[in-house]
């Protein structure tokens, strides 16, 4: 089970280091990388502003899902099964809270440049 550990907290690394560029506003629009959906690639200023904010909820993201797979792997007699569902969760709970967000921040943004 160490090994899950150590690719668990690999993965919380890279999303981590992904988040960087995104919240220093370094990502420019692309077809790879950043919060690309058509509202977002149309216009710079909310790519920019959207893509920090959604930066700033992978980071959250990649440290929780670190935080909770160290203390996971701390609980005595845990099953493997056990284990990858805890640390999944501590994944896509704060993921899917930072895309709704990041999504209603957008769409906020969008009703603002039009007033």
């Amino acid at each position: 089970m160490t090994e899950l550990l150590v690719m668990f907290l690999i993965s919380g690394m890279i999303l981590v280091v992904l988040s960087i560029p995104m919240i220093l506003g370094k990502v420019a629009p692309n077809a790879i990388y950043g919060f690309r959906v058509p509202d977002t690639m149309n216009n710079p200023k909310i790519w920019y502003a959207v893509n920090a904010y959604s930066g700033k909820w992978l980071l959250i993201t990649g440290l929780i899902f670190m935080a909770i797979c160290i203390l996971a792997f701390k609980i005595p007699g845990i099953s493997v099964d056990t284990y990858s569902l805890i640390c999944m969760g501590g994944f896509f709970v704060p993921m899917t809270i930072g895309f709704i967000k990041s999504w209603k921040y957008m769409k906020y943004l969008k009703v603002e440049k039009q007033k």
